[in-house]
This record gives structure tokens, sequence and C-alpha cells, in this order.
């Protein structure tokens, strides 16, 4: 299947930003104030909607992970929906219900995400942490009917939106908006809001002037290069010279990289980023150490380095990572990083996304109950109720994100690998994030033809 790399940075695009003075925690207006509880109301529970009997409520989480072109690709995302589930039940559940989850591997092929939502629509009350890269087509999802018959859509919780159609579905509310402006699509050229990352961080540590070096894009399907292209452009307009570019597929060899690292070695470069996966991140810099690179101060990386498999390569010491979320090591800082390091034990960004977006499903389902009792629980009004989350951090775990209005993010943590540790850089103090207005772009592209 072609394409099948977008995987690990595609959250990327839709969680950069950009560093400025500012160091902030996330504000408290922003905080979900609960644990999540059962409802209080005394009401005899009724089968609401679709999806919600007197006893439970059920949601999807479809997901590419069964793949043999990428095993297990996001499985950290079903596992972070069945950790939530897993932390809400014990907590009460949900609108007096218990959290069921149905698991569905979309296995990196369209037609089987169109099959699963199709499947949810008739057994699922919404879709939660959604991690499929082929959703091209929502009609299913939008014209979802409810239990009566009424077309009003399937809540969709996603932790990421590929495709053009599914960053602006109607129904789809994420911890992740879409960088594109949706109102833009069909405009030429559209408009694109996103975060930048360390950016201004690297630019006032090392210089303004000092910065210059490599970008390098994942070309694998033009859907994918499009998630960097704003991101990238940006970033050279703040200060960050382009001294050469390339393409790459996900499944380029380590030897792909030598005319990379040759690149680097010609023009003497300070900063190199790697839009691509984390064993493309890890393929350049072996290449690059390997051809005798030493001037790069800044190797510049966001979610899909905050693996694993970055620690265990020596190669990667002192690659910067930045991140929408706080280090996991940092959970005794935050109750909520807690329990999602207790309910998921093979937690990695994905699974804490998908924890979140979770958090963000039970966070509007409260609010219906608590305006209209336990059966008001109906998908109309929990699409309603999302639109009006417009201030989430998943109690502090996540940089206060719009949900609702679907803005994007400025707010970030940075790390750099040090001894194989994941260690904070910016904002120095645990549990806080970078959260100044001026960690955003705005800029004008064709992207969309």
């Amino acid at each position: 299947m072609r394409g099948y790399h977008r995987f690990r940075w595609v959250t990327v695009a839709a969680v950069a930003g950009v560093i400025a003075a500012g160091v902030v925690a996330a504000p408290a207006s922003a905080r979900v104030a609960r644990p999540a509880q059962a409802s209080t109301t005394k009401e005899a529970l009724t089968a609401s909607d679709v999806g919600v009997s007197p006893t439970e409520i059920r949601v999807g989480v479809i997901a590419d992970t069964g793949s043999s072109l990428a095993p297990g690709l996001f499985q950290g995302s079903v596992d972070g929906v069945q950790a939530w589930a897993k932390y809400q039940n014990a907590n009460g559940g949900l609108a007096g219900r218990k959290v069921v989850v149905d698991v569905y591997d979309s296995a990196l092929d369209a037609n089987k995400v169109r099959n699963a939502i199709i499947e949810a629509c008739q057994k699922d009350f919404a879709l939660v942490g959604t991690s499929a890269l082929f959703v091209n087509n929502i009609d299913d999802m939008t014209a979802c009917p409810d239990s009566k018959g009424v077309a009003t859509g399937i809540p969709d919780f996603p932790v990421l939106t590929t495709e053009v159609v599914h960053q602006c579905s109607p129904v789809s509310y994420g911890i992740n908006p879409p960088i594109l402006q949706c109102e833009t699509k069909d405009q030429h050229p559209q408009t694109y809001k996103g975060p930048l990352g360390g950016t201004n961080y690297y630019l006032k540590t090392f210089g303004k002037s000092a910065l210059h070096g490599l970008f390098v894009y994942p070309n694998d399907l033009k859907a994918a290069k499009n998630t960097q292209i704003p991101a990238f452009k940006a970033q050279q307009a703040a200060g960050i010279k382009q001294d050469a570019t390339f393409d790459v597929s996900g499944r380029a060899t380590q030897s792909a990289y030598t005319p990379f690292a040759q690149a680097l070695k010609d023009s003497q470069a300070t900063y190199a980023r790697h839009g691509g996966a984390a064993n493309g991140v890890i393929s350049l810099m072996k290449e690059a150490k390997l051809q005798g690179v030493n001037t790069v101060k800044v190797w510049d990386c966001s979610l899909q380095c905050y693996d694993k498999s970055i620690l265990a390569a020596p190669e990667t010491e002192g690659l910067y990572v930045w991140t929408a979320f706080l280090p996991f090591k940092e959970a005794k800082s935050n109750k909520m990083l807690a329990n999602f390091v207790k309910a998921d034990q093979k937690a990695d960004g994905f699974g804490l996304q998908a924890f979140a977006s979770g958090l963000l499903f039970a966070q509007a389902v409260d609010n219906v109950v608590k305006a209209g009792g336990s059966n008001a629980v109906t998908r109309a009004a929990v699409l309603k109720s999302v639109q009006g989350i417009t201030k989430f951090d998943a109690e502090g775990m996540l940089g206060t994100v719009n949900p609702g209005g679907k803005v994007a993010s400025g707010c970030y943590v940075l790390s750099q690998v040090k001894k194989g540790k994941f260690v904070r850089v910016w904002p120095k103090k645990k549990g806080t994030f970078d959260c100044s207005p001026n960690n955003t772009y705005t800029i004008k592209l064709d992207l969309e033809n």
C-alpha cells in the first residue's frame, strides 16, 4: 500500500509550536473540573441513543494496527482508549453507565476504514481516539443516523486527521485540531495556522542569524508532505535559513541519507529537521555521524521522536524533541498524567493523546448530563456540547487547546535527548508549558489543488 509511513509525523503538524519568552502553566480556566463520576440524578436510565443502553455506553476506536506493512502502527491509540475506559469506569463510569470499547482495525486500508465507520455507526455512540490514515470518505460518518433515524452523524474524537475531508469533518473534534483553516480549503491560496515548536527558543539560544541548514520532507503521499510545508516555511520566515531540502520515503534505508549528510557537511549546517518518522530521523543522524558532520547545533524533532527507539540509538544524543503534552516521567507533578501512566502499561505519545481524547469526550458528555440529566445523552447533544469546549487541557496533562473551535495549540514542552533520557529543557519548571501567544504562525499557501 502506498504511503503508509505517513504515521507518526502526521500528528506533528497538528501540534507544532513556536517558543516565546513567557513561561506559564496551562491556565486554571482550562482545567477539566472532574474526575469522572457517575450521574447523581435519580432518574431511571434508558437507552437514549445508538450505543447507549441503561447500563452501557459504547465507543469505537478505529486505528491502523494490523497491516503487514506497519504492524502495530497505532496500537498505542487503542491502548490509550482502553486505558481511558478503565480509568473512567474506576471513577463511576460515564452518564451513570459503564464504558465499553469496540476496536476496529483499519489496517491502512480505506475500504476497511469505511466499513469500520459503518459498523460503528450501528453499534457505538461515538468514535474516540481515531488513528487511521486513510479516512478519505466521511459520508458514512456524517450521515450516520441516530436512534430516531435522523442523520446526525457519529461524534468523532480523533487523535489525528490526515485527509482534508477528515480534517474538516463537521462531526470531528480532536485534541489536535488541523492547521488548515477549513473555511479556506476551497480558496487559492489556503490559510494555515499552527504552532512552530522550539523555533524561537533555538533562535534566542544560538543567535538570530546562526541557524541554517536542512529541511527533510516525507513524500510518500502529497497529503503527507502538505502537513509539513506550512510549519517548515514559517520556521524559515522566523529566521532559520534553508540551505538544502530533500524529499524522502518512509521506507528509505540509511544509505539514502548519504546526500543529505553531504549537504549538511558542504554548507556547514547548524540546523537540521526531518519531518518524517522516528526511524528516518535516526537514519539521518546516523549517516551524518558516519560522514563526519559536526557543525549541527540543533537537531529538531517533535512528537514522532518521543519514542523509545530514539533513546535506544546513541547517535540521537542532543536531539531536541518538543511535545504538546507533559513528559511521562513528570507523572508526580500531574495527577491525570499519573492516572494515564498507571492505566496504560505500554504508554506512548499516541496512547496519551487517545486517553486525552477520551477525557474530552467525557467532558462533552458530562456537560450534557449536567444540563439535562443522564437520559439526555444523545449524539446531537454531545456534538453541540463539544463545540462549546474552547479551553481543554486534560487536567493539565496537555497544553491548552480549543477543540470546539478547531484551533491548534501553541503550548509545548521542549526536551533534549541526554544519555538515553528525555531531559526537560524549556520551560524549566516541571508540570508547565510555554503557552505564549507568540507560539503560533499564520501563513497562506496553495497546497490543496
